[in-house]
């Protein structure tokens, strides 16, 4: 069976952002130019931010204060729904991830093989290379984290490009407002048996985006809170 072409504007490219005014332009416009419907949600941001996020053609969103990013992808998510999304993608302010692998990700979705489609910088010799030495160690110690947590194992872990069919996003509800919003992904997925496959993402690797990047305290910190979460139901 061959699947009917999906109009861009039909897929919802959701993108949190704190403090992202140097770069947000840059990020958000390759996204236009290719036709997706963009939501940025500015999450309480102290720069100029919002500000930038003028005239580019895109749903502009703002919290009054800072809640988290998963508190910002929320409501990205809520308000595309809304708006009547087929698909809707996780993409990240900071310009670290790359528009034209947007396109691969929503194939299997697209194909009806599967309800989301989670990015992987380990699926391709070139993506993995260019994953710094120190990245990658802190990246495989989370993927057995999240096994332990969700019991999903995967090839990547923390990549903030996904994407969803509209049935799976309107299943998964973030309720952690920080960096664990990730790890309760996973979970939700194995909640709702939700299908899901991994697809290559090349990580773009900038001064800025490393400076921007989590501390590895925050894997800690993380844990923590999931763990904490989880014995507390």
């Amino acid at each position: 069976m061959i699947s009917r072409p999906i109009p861009h504007s039909k897929i919802f490219v959701v993108v949190p952002a704190f403090n992202e005014g140097s770069v947000i332009r840059a990020t958000l416009k390759p996204l236009v130019a290719l036709g997706y419907s963009v939501v940025a949600a500015d999450d309480g941001s102290r720069d100029n931010t919002w500000r930038q996020l003028a005239g580019l053609g895109v749903h502009r969103l703002r919290h009054p204060f800072n809640l988290g990013q998963g508190a910002a992808l929320q409501t990205a998510v809520s308000y595309a729904l809304k708006q009547g999304a087929s698909f809707i993608v996780h993409f990240d302010a900071d310009g670290q991830h790359t528009p034209e692998d947007i396109a691969g990700m929503l194939e299997p979705l697209i194909a009806g093989k599967a309800d989301v489609a989670l990015g992987s910088r380990f699926l391709r010799k070139d993506d993995w290379q260019s994953v710094p030495p120190s990245r990658r160690l802190l990246l495989k110690g989370a993927v057995f984290v999240n096994w332990l947590l969700t019991g999903l194992w995967l090839s990547d872990a923390h990549n903030g490009a996904r994407a969803f069919t509209r049935r799976a996003a309107q299943q998964v509800v973030l309720r952690e407002n920080g960096f664990a919003h990730a790890s309760e992904i996973l979970q939700q997925i194995r909640t709702h048996k939700l299908r899901f496959v991994e697809r290559p993402t090349r990580i773009r690797y900038t001064k800025y985006s490393r400076l921007k990047g989590q501390p590895i305290w925050n894997a800690f910190d993380i844990f923590v809170d999931l763990v904490i979460r989880r014995v507390l139901r």
